[in-house]
């Protein structure tokens, strides 16, 4: 999966995302999915948002939504 949806969202069309934040987005994801989000995945996942977010300089709410719009809301495989 690129780290760049296939849709077309304004918000996020233009953010490229590593696969490292989004590995980190699906296993808090999981977590919270089960009741069991610990602080430190929460936390490592806003520090990879605010890092990425600085480093590319985009807006840090412009990211965590193209990050979680990739992981909680993923396009469907074609044919599927």
């Amino acid at each position: 999966m690129s780290g760049r949806p296939s849709s077309y969202d304004p918000a996020i069309a233009d953010i490229d995302i590593p696969e490292s934040l989004i590995a980190l987005e699906r296993a808090a994801w999981a977590e919270q999915q089960a009741g069991a989000l610990t602080v430190e995945t929460a936390a490592a996942v806003q520090q990879a948002i605010t890092e990425h977010a600085k480093a590319a300089k985009v807006s840090r709410y412009k990211v965590e939504t193209a990050v979680k719009k990739l992981v909680r809301h993923p396009e469907p495989e074609p044919g599927a």
